[in-house]
C-alpha cells in the first residue's frame, strides 16, 4: 500500500512545480497601450506599460516608437520598481511625417528574481486622422521634371492646399532599373506650409514657400501606399525650386519604392499661390 502513495505524492509535488513554475513565467511579463493626440499642435503619443503579475519587479522599463526590436534609444523609460508601482505613463511627440506608430515596451534590465530581461510588447496606434498642423492657407500648383544621380528620371504636377480642403492631386512618375511607376494620391492628409524670409518666392506674391505635406494612394495601381514630399518655390522660372519625395507601402514603412533627396528641378516649375476662395 505504501508504494501506492508515493507515486501519487511524486504526481502532486510534479504538478505544483509545474503550477509554480508557470507562475515564475507569467510574472514576466510587460504590456503597453498607447493612443495618439495633439499637443499644442505636434503629433504626440501618449502611453502607458504596466506589469500584470504581480510578483517580482524590474527596474527598467524602455518605450520605443517604431523600433520593435529596441535597437536605438528608447523615448521614454520608467520602472516597475516597487510592490505598489507596477505601471508607468508618460508621452513623447511622434516621429515626423508618421501616419501610423509602433510602441513597444520593452525590460531592458534583469528582474528583481534575476530573471533575465528582454520581455516586450507591441501596439500600433493609427494618426493618420490628426490634424495637428495649425490650419495655414495657400495652395501649391505645377509640377516638373527631377533627375536623381543621374540614374533616376522623376515628373510630377500636382494642386495641393494647405487646409487639405478643396480638391488635391499629385500624381508622380519615374522610371528605374525595374522598369515604369507610378504614385497617384487619393487623400492629401497633412500639410504644413510655411513662408521663409530668406527665399524669394514671388511672383506672384503668396503667403507661403514651403509646404511639407504627407498623402496616401496607389502605386502602380495597387492602394496602400503614402508619400512624404516637400515642396519649395524659389521664385521665377523654376531652377531654383526644389522637391523631395519619398513613397513607401504604409503597413511597411522599410519598404521603400521611390526616395527622391531634396532636388532642384531639372524643368518645370512649382508655384505657391493664394488660396482659393472656398468655405
Amino acid at each position: 500500500m505504501k508504494r501506492k502513495v508515493f507515486p501519487l505524492l511524486a504526481a502532486v509535488i510534479a504538478i505544483g512545480f509545474q503550477g509554480l513554475l508557470a507562475d515564475t513565467v507569467s510574472a514576466h511579463d510587460v504590456n503597453v497601450t498607447a493612443s495618439g493626440s495633439c499637443v499644442n499642435n505636434v503629433a504626440t503619443i501618449s502611453f502607458t506599460a504596466n506589469e500584470t503579475f504581480f510578483a517580482f519587479s524590474n527596474p527598467s522599463i524602455g518605450i520605443f516608437f517604431n523600433d520593435t526590436g529596441g535597437v536605438g534609444s528608447p523615448v521614454a523609460t520608467g520602472s516597475f520598481s516597487s510592490a505598489d508601482n507596477f505601471t508607468f505613463s508618460g508621452q513623447a511627440p511622434a516621429p515626423a511625417f508618421s501616419t501610423s506608430v509602433t510602441v513597444t515596451a520593452i525590460a531592458l534590465a534583469p528582474w528583481t528574481d534575476s530573471f533575465p530581461a528582454g520581455q516586450s510588447h507591441t501596439v500600433t496606434v493609427d494618426i493618420s486622422a490628426l490634424k495637428c498642423a495649425p490650419p495655414s492657407t495657400g495652395r501649391f500648383t505645377g509640377g516638373g521634371k527631377d533627375i536623381q544621380s543621374g540614374v533616376v528620371t522623376v515628373t510630377q504636377g500636382l494642386t495641393l492646399h494647405c487646409d487639405l480642403l478643396l480638391s488635391n492631386n499629385f500624381e508622380i512618375n519615374w522610371k528605374d532599373a525595374a522598369g515604369a511607376h507610378q504614385f497617384h494620391l487619393l487623400e492629401h492628409t497633412f500639410a504644413l506650409c510655411t513662408d521663409n524670409t530668406n527665399i524669394i518666392q514671388a511672383p506672384p506674391v503668396a503667403p507661403l514657400d514651403t509646404m511639407v505635406g504627407i498623402g496616401t494612394g496607389r502605386y502602380d495601381n495597387v492602394p496602400g501606399y503614402t508619400v512624404e514630399f516637400t515642396l519649395v518655390d524659389a521664385g521665377e522660372p523654376g531652377r531654383s525650386d526644389t522637391i523631395k519625395i519619398k513613397i513607401y507601402e504604409t503597413d511597411n514603412p522599410t519598404h521603400v519604392v521611390l526616395d527622391l533627396p531634396t532636388t532642384f528641378l531639372a524643368g518645370g516649375n512649382l508655384q505657391a499661390h493664394f488660396d482659393q476662395p472656398h468655405k
